[in-house]
């Protein structure tokens, strides 16, 4: 049995491992990218996972370019994305939830109300 994947686009270290072992405990697969780039190449090389969790602030390319792209790309059209960002003003998450977001959580945020949403996302398709 392989496990849900879920593809974690994080460029801050102790995050992308918090969230990691958050999600391979609740028994789900991570595909970890640490930047925008490489996010866009995974985007564009993997099947599309049971979610996707995204940061906004990223270097090379940004959270809500990548959240376009993955919109325009076929198959992921309605996988869904929740951003998970610093980013609190009333006007980027608007923009992130216009723009296709399923979610969005500030940081720092609830590790029990993440697993919550991913668990609400993804219908619990782990096992």
């Amino acid at each position: 049995m392989s496990a849900v994947t879920v593809l974690v686009v994080e460029d801050d270290d102790t995050i992308a491992f918090l969230v990691q072992f958050l999600l391979e405990r609740e028994g789900f697969g991570v595909d970890l990218a640490r930047d925008g780039r490489a996010a866009e190449q995974r985007v564009a090389a993997m099947q599309p996972p049971a979610l996707v969790i995204l940061d906004v602030m990223l270097p090379y390319i940004d959270g809500f370019e990548l959240l376009e792209k993955i919109r325009a790309r076929e198959g992921w059209e309605k996988i869904p994305v929740i951003m998970l960002t610093a980013k609190s003003q009333e006007s980027d998450i608007v923009r992130a939830l216009d723009a296709g977001a399923s979610d969005y959580v500030v940081k720092p945020f609830q590790p029990n109300e993440l697993l919550a949403r991913v668990r609400r996302l993804t219908k619990g398709d782990t096992a």
